[in-house]
C-alpha cells in the first residue's frame, strides 16, 4: 500500500478519535466552552506552524471577513457534534454523522447554481433509509441523532462554502482564520452567558490533544499526503472515519457502546452508500 496512503488512513483515525475525547472529556465541562477551548488551541497550534513555515497569513479584510464566518459555521457544528455524543454516544453519533457527504452533495448544486446529480439524489434516498432504520431502532437516542445530523447538515454546508473559497486562498491560511472566528464567536457567546470553567486534570490533557493531535497535526498531514494521492483515494479513506470511529468505541467504551441488531443494519446502508459513492461516481 502506498505510504501516503497509510498515512491517510492513520490522519482518519485521529480524527474519528475525536469523538472518543468527546466522550472522555468530563459532562460537567459545557459543549460551548469545549468547542471553544478546541478553536483556541487548534489556532495557537496552527499559527505556530505557520510561523515555523515562515508562511504569509496576512489576506484582505473581505477574504479574512468570510474565513472568520465559516468559523462561526465550524463552531456550532462541533457545538451539535459533541452535545449529541454527550445526550447519545459516539456510535449513534457517527452513524448518523455519516450522511454529511450527502449534505454536501445535495447543497452544493444550491450554493453554486449547479445541476443535480441522479447518483446523488438515488444515494441520498439510500441513505435515508439507513437514518429511518437507525431512528426507529434506537428510539432513546433521538435527541443525540438530530443533534448529530444537524451537525452533518452544517458540516455539508461548510464544506461547500470552502470549496468555493479556497480557489482563492490557501487551507492553512483558512483554517487558521476559521479557528479563530469560531474562537471569538464562543468567547464572546461564552462571556454573555456566564459559563466560563477552567480545565483541569484529564480534562485539560484531552482537550490538548483534541486541539493539537486531532485538530492541528491531523489537519497539516492531510493536506500533505493529499498532494500525492487521487481524489477517488482521499474520498474513499475519508468516508471511513464513522467505522474507525464506532470500532474504537466499541473497544475503548463497551458495552455502553454496542447496540441494537437495527442501528447497524441502518448504520451499514447509510456507510455503503457514502463507500459506494465514489466508486460509482468514477464509474460513471
Amino acid at each position: 500500500m502506498h505510504s501516503n496512503l497509510v498515512r491517510l488512513h492513520l490522519v482518519v483515525v485521529i480524527f474519528a478519535f475525536t469523538a472518543i475525547l468527546g466522550k472522555l472529556i468530563s459532562a460537567e465541562l459545557p459543549t460551548s466552552l469545549l468547542v471553544f477551548y478546541r478553536m483556541v488551541i487548534a489556532c495557537a497550534g496552527l499559527y505556530v506552524y505557520v510561523r515555523i513555515r515562515r508562511r504569509n497569513l496576512a489576506v484582505s479584510r473581505r477574504i479574512a471577513m468570510g474565513y472568520l464566518g465559516v468559523g462561526g459555521l465550524v463552531a456550532l457544528h462541533w457545538i451539535f457534534f459533541f452535545h449529541a455524543i454527550k445526550v447519545s454516544n459516539v456510535s449513534v453519533t457517527l452513524g448518523c454523522f455519516a450522511s454529511a457527504a450527502f449534505f454536501t452533495s445535495l447543497l452544493e448544486p444550491l450554493i453554486t447554481r449547479g445541476r443535480y446529480s441522479r447518483l446523488n439524489i438515488i444515494l441520498s434516498v439510500v441513505a435515508m433509509s439507513g437514518l429511518y432504520m437507525i431512528f426507529r431502532f434506537e428510539l432513546t437516542y433521538v435527541e443525540g441523532m438530530v443533534l448529530s445530523l444537524l451537525s452533518a447538515l452544517l458540516a455539508g454546508l461548510f464544506t461547500v462554502i470552502n470549496k468555493k473559497m479556497v480557489s482563492h486562498g490557501q487551507p492553512l491560511v483558512m483554517s487558521f482564520y476559521e479557528m479563530l472566528g469560531g474562537a471569538v464567536v464562543l468567547g464572546l457567546y461564552n462571556l454573555y452567558t456566564g459559563s466560563w470553567m477552567v480545565p483541569a486534570g484529564t480534562d485539560l490533557i484531552y482537550l490538548l490533544i483534541l486541539g493539537l493531535v486531532c485538530t492541528s497535526v491531523a489537519f497539516v498531514m492531510s493536506i500533505d499526503v493529499m498532494k500525492t494521492l487521487s481524489a477517488f483515494q482521499v474520498s474513499m479513506t475519508v468516508n471511513l472515519e464513522p467505522v474507525y470511529g464506532i470500532l474504537l468505541a466499541v473497544m475503548i467504551f463497551g458495552d455502553s457502546e454496542w447496540m441494537s441488531p437495527g442501528f447497524y443494519a441502518g448504520a451499514a446502508i447509510v456507510l455503503l452508500a457514502v463507500l459506494v459513492h465514489p466508486w460509482l461516481e468514477k464509474l460513471g
